[in-house]
């Protein structure tokens, strides 16, 4: 099952990997029209009510494939009002072959007849009751002595939450296209999942279709997208600088530094955007957890490790943080030792690199799809989500699994980690941990493409900091 909004994200990605939105509506369009001629007899006239979006447009490819009946296209609306251009196309190609489509213009007197009435208001993207027109048209379907054909989901069906609008089309068959939506088994009605074309890929690959996960609500305010405090340093300075930095340029609301005081100004020096919550002393120790699980409580995610060191004592209170926390932490570099040993009602999401995964007690492959799989099983048994680096990146909690490919070989210099430490704190404190560790590895190994191709191997973990802004877009 898939919701429409993850679905959108399908079909993005299918875009990306070059199965264009044109092709999967035309092979949507198709699978509407073999579910009419399953229900239809010959002598059967057809009505398909269309909306303007790309719902609608799938059932003016239909219309074309369904020329062997009496077939009436009723547009609701300006066909000048059509929402995308692929929908637009298939309107244009109708009226070009003379198949007379109609623009309704005043549902006041809408009258919709024929023996199947194809139901192609609204998609996956559209919640709540049914307005005008669409809820006048779906009372004359639902009184009509018809068969109705629903695209997708009924008009009026809520594809997130499954939620029925009192107002809704009834449906006596959907085709719903590459998986099934929330709601759809709670029907009275034949269900059909068509498959369109989508490759495995769309859903395996973190692509451009994932950075819709960012999408900004426009009356959000100062906190709404997260807010994370970075705990590390001690022996490395740059390390929790630049993980704070890139929490930020990822597009976290507020991030904090906790580091020992005898960095803190050097650490503040590299951005004002930074809030310092120091702890007294060189590194950390036993006797800062009561400090930091105060201003951890303040947060949605923690970043722990970066530049934290191998001392003892900075291991020891680490330990302690993540057993005393019940939110969501990222685990990066050598926090990553204490893991396998933890006992934390805390939502992990650890980033080990290979070697890392294998100190840990996970296994590695040479072969990305071997990988995946070892790190898929390592993540069930750890019973924590994995961000496992790579030329192909892989993330999984045990359940779920995708992959990144974005990323070059002047990535491996130190610092590139931290960087994606933030933007995986940044992530997850807006999502779960496998779309924010697959995402994040996606921004990240962009950011470092763009910076590779003028920096070659000169490049340095800092300058992927103002690259993650434009890694962000989907262009």
């Amino acid at each position: 099952m898939i919701t429409g909004s993850e679905m959108a994200i399908v079909d993005r990605n299918a875009a990306a990997l070059g199965v264009s939105q044109k092709q999967l509506m035309e092979s949507s369009g198709n699978a509407v029209a073999r579910a009419v001629r399953d229900v239809a007899d010959p002598a059967d006239t057809i009505t398909i009510v269309a909306g303007r979006g790309n719902n609608g447009g799938d059932a003016l490819v239909a219309a074309r494939f369904l020329e062997s009946f009496t077939t009436q296209v009723l547009l609701l609306g300006r066909a000048e009002t059509i929402q995308t251009d692929i929908a637009r196309a298939n309107w244009d190609a109708l009226v070009a072959a003379d198949q007379e489509p109609t623009e309704i213009r005043d549902s006041t007197h809408l009258a919709i007849e024929g023996d199947v009435i194809v139901d192609a208001m609204l998609g996956t993207g559209i919640t709540g009751a049914l307005r005008e027109p669409e809820a006048t048209a779906a009372v004359t379907m639902n009184d009509a002595d018809a068969t109705v054909v629903s695209v997708d989901v009924p008009s009026g069906l809520d594809a997130e939450t499954g939620e029925l609008a009192e107002n809704a089309v009834d449906a006596d068959h959907v085709v719903t296209f590459h998986d099934t939506k929330p709601g759809l088994d709670s029907l009275d009605a034949d269900v059909t999942v068509a498959d369109i074309g989508i490759p495995d890929g769309a859903t395996q690959f973190v692509e451009r279709g994932d950075l819709r996960r960012l999408a900004r609500d426009p009356q959000s305010h100062k906190g709404h997208h997260g807010e994370v405090l970075v705990i590390g340093g001690g022996p490395y300075v740059g390390a929790p600088a630049l993980a704070g930095q890139a929490a930020l340029r990822a597009g976290a609301d507020l991030v904090r530094v906790c580091c020992p005081t005898a960095i803190a100004h050097e650490v503040q020096g590299y951005s004002e955007d930074l809030i310092l919550r120091p702890v007294q002393g060189r590194e950390f120790e036993p006797g800062h957890v009561g400090p930091v699980m105060e201003f951890a409580a303040e947060h949605e995610t923690i970043i722990v490790g970066p530049g934290l060191g191998e001392d003892e004592g900075s291991l020891e209170t680490v330990e302690a943080i993540l057993e005393a926390y019940d939110g969501t932490a990222v685990v990066d570099a050598d926090a990553l030792s204490v893991v396998p040993d933890l006992n934390t009602d805390a939502t992990l999401l650890c980033t080990p690199h290979q070697g890392e995964l294998v100190e840990m007690g996970g296994q590695t492959s040479s072969d990305w799809r071997e990988r995946r799989e070892l790190v898929t099983e390592f993540a069930a048994e750890l019973g924590h989500a994995l961000l496992v680096k790579g030329a192909y990146d892989i993330v999984s909690d045990g359940d779920r699994t995708r992959v990144s490919r974005t990323g070059n070989p002047g990535m491996t210099v130190g610092g590139t980690g931290d960087v994606l430490a933030g933007i995986t704190g940044a992530f997850a404190s807006r999502m779960s941990t496998v779309d924010a560790g697959g995402l994040a590895a996606f921004v990240n190994g962009r950011a470092g493409d763009a910076v590779y191709e003028s920096h070659d191997g000169g490049l340095l973990a800092s300058d992927l900091l103002g690259a993650i802004p434009s890694a962000l877009q989907d262009t």
